[in-house]
């Protein structure tokens, strides 16, 4: 791997730490001063929210300015969210901004990849870059859970500035404030990024441009016969695993009777199976990536099963192999999915569509889930009707692609030998 690609996983895996311990933060805040649960379930959607609505804008601008710039502004968005939620701002929209400033980052994070290595290292950088964000997910969730955890947050708050007032009296008020510092880091760490020598792209100077160009690039690979397979596949399974980090959260309060900070070292043992899963998946051929569908069947099946466990020795292999499924069957496909949209697109392009579409399935199913919360469905109810819409999906995904196998053969043999490195 190349040096640059180094400084890339520093930053990443800072700026993601930073951004799942905010998220166990966020629901603290929410829960400790009285709002219902509706709202701490909401949190999810809100961040995908930008995600959706800038998606025709960001990946234009990732092409157009040096990645590692856009990521760094990425970072500053974060800390002016996490000001925003100190001040007094609903955490909602708080948290909004901070999936703003993520929207922005991620074309960047995952665009310079594609620009920085040659196709064949794709799947191994994936598998890095995947593995060390699901480790920032484990020790992020663990590090939100204990900064608000009476240990920690009593160290925090007992800091003081002289003849100053700070305002910062709660817990979590105090895990944000200290939050902020590691997405100044991860700004830091942007600023080493190298340029590499992909041309920019020109920005387009007319909204009706962006959307027009936008809508082109998400209907050129929705109508590949491989893009479209695992686009819908990385689609539905980052809609799942967003709104995964707050189901945990219910689940555990309602079958193990834990508060946030337990909690949170389950989502972290879920995070824990999808590293393993994700580097297990780095031997995978780009052109075999389509062979882990049947996995994301398996999550949506074993997300039910979680309804019948209520005993901490069960849970913790059990959200393991849960988790262990996803990590697997997202490093090939993200892959495949970044190798079609660098050949149909520009790098940023592909990204923000893939992103558009992810978020856009946060978005839904956390709003779906949220709703449910809402009409008084117990999680139990909620998980449930949750896990069968997922392994439903997933079916339809497979055969899906079993029948662009018979029907369009000549076309997605022709699109596997490019992803094996045969000349086009």
């Amino acid at each position: 791997m190349k040096k640059g690609f180094y400084t890339i996983m520093s930053a990443q895996f800072f700026s993601s730490l930073a951004d799942n311990a905010l998220f166990v933060a966020a629901v603290e805040l929410l829960r400790s001063s009285g709002q219902p649960e509706w709202q701490r379930a909401a949190l999810v959607p809100m961040f995908a929210l930008f995600y959706v609505v800038l998606a025709p804008f960001v990946g234009a601008f990732a092409d157009a300015v040096p990645k590692g710039r856009v990521m760094f502004v990425s970072n500053l968005i974060k800390i002016f969210g996490c000001l925003m939620m100190l001040f007094g701002t609903h955490p909602l929209l708080s948290y909004a901004i901070v999936g703003l400033g993520a929207a922005a980052y991620s074309p960047a994070k995952y665009g310079i990849l594609t620009e920085l290595l040659p196709t064949s290292q794709l799947v191994k950088a994936n598998g890095w870059i995947e593995g060390l964000t699901i480790g920032s997910i484990i020790l992020g969730v663990l590090l939100g859970g204990q900064l608000v955890g009476p240990a920690i947050a009593s160290t925090l708050l007992a800091l003081d500035l002289p003849l100053l007032t700070t305002g910062i009296d709660t817990p979590p008020e105090a895990a944000i404030t200290a939050l902020t510092s590691l997405y100044l880091l991860a700004a830091l760490f942007n600023l080493r990024i190298p340029r590499t020598e992909a041309p920019m792209q020109p920005f387009a100077h007319s909204l009706n441009g962006l959307v027009r160009d936008f809508a082109a690039c998400n209907t050129r690979l929705w109508g590949d016969k491989l893009g479209q397979i695992s686009l819908s596949t990385t689609t539905l399974f980052w809609g799942v695993s967003g709104n995964l980090r707050y189901i945990v959260l219910a689940w555990a309060a309602v079958a193990l009777g834990y508060g946030t900070t337990q909690a949170s070292m389950l989502v972290g043992v879920v995070a824990v199976g999808t590293a393993v899963g994700a580097v297990l998946a780095v031997r995978t051929r780009l052109e075999h990536a389509t062979g882990v569908i049947p996995m994301g069947i398996g999550m949506g099946l074993l997300v039910i099963a979680m309804n019948f466990i209520d005993n901490v020795w069960v849970a913790a292999p059990f959200l393991i192999l849960l988790g262990g499924l996803g990590g697997f069957l997202v490093v090939p496909m993200n892959a495949l999915l970044q190798h079609r949209g660098h050949n149909l697109m520009g790098a940023g392009r592909s990204i923000a569509v893939q992103n558009f579409n992810e978020q856009a399935c946060i978005l839904g199913l956390g709003a779906f889930y949220a709703g449910m919360t809402k009409l008084g469905l117990s999680a139990f109810g909620a998980i449930t009707i949750f896990g069968l819409v997922v392994a439903g999906v997933m079916e339809l995904i497979r055969r899906w692609h079993l029948r662009n196998t018979v029907r369009h053969k000549g076309e997605v043999d022709r699109l596997l030998a490019i992803a094996r490195g045969d000349p086009p």
